[in-house]
């Protein structure tokens, strides 16, 4: 018996996984092509094939749904950071204080994590994150403003900025926070 149990959830950017143990979610990310090939890639990095379950990730699916209408701004959510340590979660966590709506560059977000001069630790963090939408990274942008990759779909960026501006009812591209 594994720990760990995964549902696919429907959004507007594509079929999202969500890998659960009993300790939060252990990754939530859009995937493309088959879900066999996704849970393998998955399995392999968790050294366990996960077991489906509709109750996975509790009412993340509530939560999600809620995002993409434009009901919800931040996610009430256990994360099992089993995946990630050191900096890369230093920067995750400092990714989550980036208020909705709003963007911050690498640079600034190394030095919130505690390292002025990581920045590109910061987007390797950002890169290779296992909790997409729910950890912000789709808000960090870089040092010129401009968006940057999103897991070499940067029109899921794009649409998940536009998504939490066009909530706010703010028109103008999103600005750098400084």
């Amino acid at each position: 018996m594994t720990d760990f149990t995964f549902r696919v959830h429907p959004s507007p950017v594509g079929e999202i996984l969500i890998v659960a143990s009993p300790d939060g979610i252990v990754t939530l990310h859009p995937f493309e092509g088959p879900l066999d090939a996704e849970l393998a890639r998955v399995a392999t990095t968790l050294h366990a094939l996960p077991a489906p379950d509709d109750t996975a990730g509790g009412d993340i699916d509530r939560q999600l749904d809620e995002y993409f209408e434009g009901e919800r701004k931040s996610f009430d959510i256990e994360l099992d950071w089993r995946l990630v340590n050191g900096f890369r979660r230093a920067a995750l966590e400092a990714v989550r204080d980036i208020p909705y709506g709003e963007t911050a560059g690498y640079g600034e977000v190394a030095i919130t994590a505690g390292s002025p001069g990581a920045a590109r630790a910061v987007g390797t963090a950002c890169a290779t994150t296992p909790f997409s939408i729910v950890v912000p990274v789709h808000r960090v942008v870089r040092s010129d403003g401009s968006l940057g990759e999103y897991g070499g779909r940067p029109e899921m960026k794009r649409y998940l900025l536009d998504l939490e501006r066009e909530t706010l009812g703010v028109l103008a591209p999103a600005a750098v926070v400084s």
